[in-house]
Order: structure tokens, then C-alpha cells, then sequence
């Protein structure tokens, strides 16, 4: 058992839909009133001060209002390949990143993300936070190799593109209509190079100098809302590059 907290990670950890139930509710006075009434039948409840919460979840960050919950239910990731459009993250290290990638994953309807199982952020309190709860309704995996599982996703039929900005194609430039998945490097290192070369295509963000790089968070938000945008104006012809016999970039 663990526990998360933010008032907007409890709403929506209490709402229908969510991955995990809550079995107790710690919160303030005033929080408890701004939650409303109708809390789930059964839910332990416990009013406490802002010290207590502090203790509890080990955080200042909990804006009155913290929920027990079980450990987190990762998914199998063979399981997220009936989507079409996934989001892998390869060593990204920072909770908040995960939080705030996620949170723009379950906004633009993808199906999950995957991480790696060592060397990288998991789905923690902090995670939470930074999603706004988002995690608390989108399937996460762990993969014990990044490149090992896109070759499945790509034999499944999906399309992998990854980000990094040693490349003339601009994320825009990719044909993000079909099974697509997308793939974001580490802080500071971005892709490792077998996860790279295991790409069809990698693309960029055009950036302005002195500006060389965007956070994770912002970059796989730019490149989800691109899909969401063409996949809402139809078909781009000739875009994304591509081509081979068995369908394949080459």
C-alpha cells in the first residue's frame, strides 16, 4: 500500500474508472469540504492536520488531502499492442517527467506508455502528482529492453518514431496516422543508439538558438497533439517517408 495525494489526483482516484481503489482518505477539514460529499461507500475516512499529511505521504505537496491505495497494477505489454498509438520512454529518470508525459499520453488517447523496468522513472506518489491522476487511468508497462519490444511492436505493425534533434525531418513531417509509436529519451542523453537505430525514423522539434533541447514532457507533448491533429484533417499524402517492400521505412 502506498500513498498519493493533490486534490485533483484524489477527485479523480475517487472517480469511476480508476486502476486501483482507494481504501482510506486522509484529509484537513478544509479539503474534505472542497472533495464534496459524495465520497465512495466504504472508503475509510480520517481527519487530520497539514502535519500529519506531511508524515504521511512524506511530501508538503499533498494540498491537504492524501489516499491509501494499493501498489500500482502495471500491465502487461503485450497488452497495450491492441492500441495504436503508444508512448515508450527510455530511460527517462525524473517521476515528474513521467507524470507530465503521461498526462498528455491519456489527453491524446493513447493506450499506455511503456518504460523500462531498471534505470527509470516508475509510477510512485510523485508520478501521480505530476499527472494530475492522469496515471491512475492510464495502463503503464515495464519492459526489461526498450529495443527488444519496439522490434514487437513494429512485427504487430506499428510505426516507431522516436525524438532527436540530430535530424533534418521535423516531428511535423511524420505520417502519424496509423499504428504509431512514440519514443523519448533520457533528460539530457536523449535516445540511447540502439533504441535509435531501431526506429523507423526519428524526428525533431525546430528550436531557435540558443536553444538546443525541450524537455521530454514538452517534446512528447508537441509530437502527440501532431497526431491527434492529423488524425483528425485525414491522410497527409507523402509524409513520413515511407516505403519498402514490407511497409517499413528502408
Amino acid at each position: 500500500m502506498e500513498w498519493i495525494y493533490g486534490r485533483q489526483v484524489a477527485r479523480l482516484a475517487l472517480a469511476a474508472g480508476a486502476r486501483r481503489r482507494a481504501v482510506r482518505l486522509a484529509a484537513t477539514a478544509p479539503a474534505l469540504r472542497a472533495l464534496g460529499p459524495d465520497l465512495p461507500h466504504g472508503l475509510a475516512l480520517e481527519v487530520v492536520d497539514g502535519d500529519a499529511l506531511d508524515a504521511l505521504t512524506g511530501s508538503r505537496d499533498h494540498q491537504g488531502v492524501a489516499l491509501e491505495v494499493p501498489s500500482y497494477p502495471y500491465v502487461d505489454p503485450h497488452d497495450l499492442l491492441a492500441g495504436d498509438l503508444l508512448v515508450v520512454l527510455d530511460e527517462v529518470s525524473d517521476p515528474h517527467n513521467l507524470g507530465a508525459v503521461a498526462r498528455s499520453a491519456l489527453a491524446a488517447g493513447a493506450a499506455g506508455v511503456v518504460v523500462p523496468r531498471h534505470r527509470a522513472a516508475h509510477v510512485t506518489p510523485a508520478a501521480v502528482k505530476a499527472s494530475a491522476g492522469t496515471l491512475e487511468y492510464l495502463p503503464v508497462a515495464q519492459v526489461a529492453n526498450v529495443a527488444r519490444f519496439l522490434g514487437e511492436a513494429k512485427r504487430e505493425g506499428f510505426w516507431v518514431y522516436g525524438a532527436a534533434g540530430e535530424t533534418g525531418r521535423e516531428y511535423t513531417d511524420l505520417d502519424l496516422e496509423g499504428r504509431v509509436v512514440l519514443v523519448f529519451g533520457a533528460e539530457g542523453r536523449g535516445l540511447r543508439p540502439l533504441v535509435e537505430r531501431t526506429c523507423d525514423l526519428v524526428a525533431r522539434v525546430p528550436m531557435r538558438s540558443p536553444v538546443e533541447s525541450l524537455n521530454v514532457s514538452v517534446a512528447a507533448a508537441l509530437f502527440l497533439f501532431e497526431t491527434v491533429r492529423q488524425r483528425g484533417v485525414g491522410r497527409r499524402s507523402g509524409s513520413g517517408g515511407r516505403s519498402g517492400a514490407d511497409g517499413h521505412a528502408t
